[in-house]
């Protein structure tokens, strides 16, 4: 295990993994968080952002607390944006992988499930797309023979501290240094170390939070002032006092004043008056106004726009609403790309590395991969394809399956086939008239070819209602392919036959030795079903052509 290198290439000790790195940090344990949001005024603010770009991020990172706390318009918003990213995942292995990278990936996935609460683990790391950074500590144990993580656990950003050097390094925030270095640096494969970065720049300020901070303050503001102007509207109160009323009997009617505006009663000496002018009530719209202003500049920052959080009637339509939807989409992909990259590095490989899974590194480690791709309509997927095929496009089945959210079957798997094949796999001899039974004779192939019809129809309805597939279309490919042999051989000896006759009567008298147990009813309903096959095709392809002139 001391061979075992860590993502950032520095050597690993296997004795790291006894114990949580914070287990002997205890003043960051019994550390109590403070409310910054409580009494916050512009000075304050200015002051907390200040500290934060000058090394101290305690404050910022409660502050940040307390607005997704508080603010329930952020709330939501940035848990329309982080559960966007909770949707299955898979593990994929290196480019051009080996029969030994392939089994390991398939082993790691298997281990992976082990890991308790995994939704709530992914939830945890988009922490980082508010705050800029999120850290996860991993608790080690080992089962039977391999070690995976007992617990992982989303630690305060409060904790941590930056430290500028050749780049910026998140370390353990402690009253202690190394090498004239405050802090601890993390331990490899102890933490999973997600940074989400809303702008460039220094990680201290590039968290998406800080666009938000002052419109969360102006909205409590506005918020404040709405309930105080709410309380106060329509009614002026005017205290009155005597010219010998001293300082004491005064501060006495103004509690009475202020008594009476929030509780409907009060006292107050006699010979005082308390008197009651209705004045004209203001507009309380312009509250209301900047309220939301602020909530449709948070829902720009958090969402790319404003029509996938709330709709005003007015500018909001479904075109608006459907660009809106394709910029969360956009943010959405970003969004997963950062955490798979987090994942592969901090999880996946240390799961591997630990385990001797990974001997060619970190370079060849398996993938992790959140599956957010949105399937195809079958319907129109299924009418498509086939023709891309026609016309010679070369369509891996695996891509097709991806499209459809289709897996892989298993090896021995039951799976799903066409009526025709699956009666044709079911008996040794094969069904009369389809590939396997080349003896089959021309009545045989006929019925055959009634029967795939129907059945064509029939699974096509069943399986692809809303596909608008033609008759030929339906028929076409797959009679052609499944009857082709037997009816080769048909055609065949009917073509020698007619090239050996001199006469209509030598090719009806040939046709009748042909088939010798084809009774005349059976030949006349065999011709009227291909006559009538025809002319149904006949007038499609007419119906057809008029709709595509006009007429």
């Amino acid at each position: 295990m001391s061979s075992i290198l860590g993502p950032d290439g520095q050597p690993f000790r296997q004795q790291t993994l006894s114990e949580p790195q914070t287990a002997h940090l205890g003043h960051l344990q019994r550390e109590l968080q403070s409310h910054p949001a409580r009494g916050l005024t512009p000075a304050r603010l200015a002051a907390i952002l200040d500290a934060a770009e000058n090394g101290d991020l305690i404050a910022q990172f409660e502050l940040f607390e307390d607005m997704e706390e508080k603010d329930g318009h952020i709330a939501s918003e940035m848990g329309k944006r982080r559960r966007a990213l909770l949707v299955d995942w898979s593990l994929l292995p290196p480019d051009n992988p080996s029969t030994a990278e392939k089994k390991a990936t398939d082993q790691l996935a298997e281990l992976m499930t082990e890991i308790p609460d995994f939704e709530d683990i992914l939830f945890d790391i988009t922490d980082a797309i508010g705050k800029g950074f999120a850290c996860l500590e991993i608790e080690w144990h080992r089962v039977e023979r391999w070690w995976l993580p007992k617990t992982i656990t989303h630690r305060p950003q409060s904790w941590f501290q930056l430290h500028r050097g050749y780049r910026q390094e998140l370390r353990l925030r402690t009253n202690t240094s190394v090498d004239g270095v405050m802090g601890e640096a993390l331990q490899p494969f102890g933490w999973i170390t997600h940074v989400h970065k809303a702008k460039s720049g220094y990680l201290e300020r590039s968290a998406l939070f800080r666009q938000l901070v002052w419109t969360y303050l102006f909205k409590n503001y506005s918020i404040g002032d709405l309930a105080e102007f709410l309380e106060l509207v329509g009614v002026l109160r005017l205290g009155k006092y005597p010219p010998s009323a001293t300082e004491k009997e005064k501060a006495t009617l103004m509690r009475a004043l202020v008594g009476i505006g929030h509780n409907a009663s009060g006292i107050i000496p006699e010979g005082m008056l308390i008197e009651f002018h209705n004045v004209e009530p203001g507009d309380p719209k312009a509250f209301a106004l900047m309220i939301d202003w602020c909530e449709k500049n948070q829902s720009k920052v958090i969402l790319g726009g404003t029509l996938t959080s709330g709709a005003d009637g007015k500018a909001s339509t479904n075109a608006l609403g459907n660009v809106h939807n394709e910029v969360r989409k956009d943010l959405r992909g970003g969004d997963m790309r950062q955490v798979n990259t987090t994942c592969s590095r901090d999880l996946v490989y240390s799961i591997a590395a630990v385990n001797g899974l990974a001997p060619g590194g970190i370079r060849r480690a398996p993938n992790f991969q959140l599956n957010a791709q949105e399937l195809e309509d079958l319907a129109t997927f299924a009418s498509s394809l086939p023709r891309l095929v026609d016309y010679g496009f070369q369509v891996p089945v695996q891509w097709a399956q991806e499209k459809l959210g289709v897996p892989q079957p298993q090896n021995g798997e039951p799976v799903l086939m066409a009526p025709a094949r699956a009666a044709a796999s079911s008996q040794p001899g094969g069904v009369p008239g389809l590939p396997g039974d080349p003896g089959a004779t021309p009545h045989e192939v006929a019925q055959a070819a009634a029967t795939a019809r129907a059945w064509s129809f029939a699974a096509a309805a069943a399986v692809l209602p809303a596909a608008r597939m033609t008759p030929p279309e339906l028929m076409a490919g797959r009679l052609s392919q499944d009857l082709a042999p037997a009816l080769d051989q048909w055609i065949g000896q009917i073509r020698g036959l007619v090239d050996r006759s001199s006469s209509l009567a030598e090719i009806r008298d040939g046709l009748e030795q042909l088939l010798p147990g084809m009774t005349l009813d059976q030949y006349a309903q065999a011709m009227a079903e291909a006559l009538r096959a025809a002319q149904l095709a006949g007038r499609y392809e007419v119906l057809q052509e008029a709709a595509r002139s006009g007429t």
